[in-house]
């Protein structure tokens, strides 16, 4: 007998992090998809294969329940079986969480058994506590003035009037905080105002008559030099004014640059927990086939490209170059790439890019 374990303690009461462990679509945030078995009860099926330690998916049947202490899972991974434990005990600051699993039928090969632990001791220690941190925030009623709070967030410690009072103003900095957050997000993600020093001078300026008389300002596109009139009449008549024959400049007319001729567009052909697939398709609207194309995608911190349909590549840090055979004129090119994204709910790269040109669906 194999076994494999890990534990964690959690600030979440036990009543929560029970709901973490039999929900399944919250399951599948935090450790793998998981979908039910039709006709049979307390039976699910976790997708599993690809994960580290994996080879395929696993099928789980409950044989033991506890509400909300103890849950005993048999497992058969094609053909391998395992018995996997979860304990929840209660503790002063929340709850402790420990999972064991033993091979029943069947061993873990050298190669699955490190990775296999690995990946659930990352499950525990770090997406399942986030996962409990965002269902503490989902049950909170926003509305506590209305009819008081239907849950609460977990706290450590003595309650009082004053500790209360804190928990409020703690509750209250944290929204606005995010409110904070998603205006300054917002306001980044909008374009950049123009140069505004790449923009005629409307400065106005002022030119004397052939009579010596100042005449109104007017506005023109482009300042032009003013010139002093003369003190009298006498000499204005005698040196005629030198704005009189200067006639104000237009600036050139600017011309659009021409569309490019390749554009591209990006979807998410399929995703999974911890991963998808992009398609990028390359447009040529020119008259003629364009070979020399490059589109680079730019990943997530930490992120890699296991398999390429369609394209050559090259990753260089967070950066896939991808480029193939020459665009036909009026055609398009289209090639996939899976990507492991250590994002559970990773589901898109962070930019695309067509020669300089973003790609569209991004």
């Amino acid at each position: 007998m194999i076994e494999i374990g890990a534990q964690v303690d959690l600030s979440h009461p036990p009543t929560r992090v029970w709901l973490a462990l039999t929900d399944r679509a919250l399951l599948g945030r935090w450790f793998a998809e998981a979908e039910t078995v039709e006709g049979v009860p307390d039976r699910l099926l976790l997708h599993t294969a690809g994960l580290p330690g994996f080879e395929a998916n696993v099928e789980v049947e409950v044989t033991e329940r506890q509400v909300p202490g103890l849950l005993v899972l048999a497992c058969d991974e094609a053909g391998r079986l395992s018995e996997l434990t979860c304990t929840v005990t209660a503790t002063g600051q929340g709850c402790r969480l420990e999972v064991r699993e033993a091979t029943t039928h069947g061993a873990w090969s050298a190669e699955q058994h490190e990775p296999r632990e690995q990946q659930l001791r990352q499950s525990l220690t770090v997406r399942l506590p986030a996962i409990l941190d965002w269902l503490a925030f989902q049950q909170v009623d926003l509305r506590r003035n209305d009819g008081g709070m239907t849950a609460e967030l977990p706290l450590v410690g003595a309650r009082g009037p004053g500790r209360a009072r804190r928990r409020r103003h703690q509750l209250a900095a944290m929204l606005g905080g995010v409110v904070v957050f998603g205006g300054v997000a917002a306001w980044a993600a909008l374009p950049d105002e123009p140069n505004r020093s790449a923009a005629p001078s409307s400065t106005p300026s002022v030119s004397p008559s052939p009579s010596g008389t100042l005449t109104a300002p007017t506005a023109t596109r482009r300042a032009t030099p003013s010139v002093r009139p003369s003190r009298t009449a006498a000499s204005a008549t005698a040196r005629p004014s030198r704005s009189a024959s200067v006639q104000p400049s237009r600036p050139p007319t600017s011309v659009p640059p021409p569309p490019p001729s390749l554009t591209a567009r990006y979807d998410t052909d399929s995703s999974r927990l911890f991963g998808y697939t992009g398609e990028v398709v390359v447009d040529n609207r020119a008259g003629t086939p364009v070979g020399d194309w490059a589109v680079v995608v730019t990943l997530a911190d930490g992120s890699t490209v296991d398999d390429v349909d369609g394209a050559n590549w090259r990753q260089n840090g967070q950066t896939i170059t991808f480029t193939g055979a020459a665009v036909p004129a009026g055609g398009s090119q289209t090639f996939r790439f899976d990507v492991r994204d250590n994002r559970p709910k990773a589901r898109a790269p962070e930019a695309c890019t067509v020669g300089g040109n973003p790609c569209a669906g991004l």
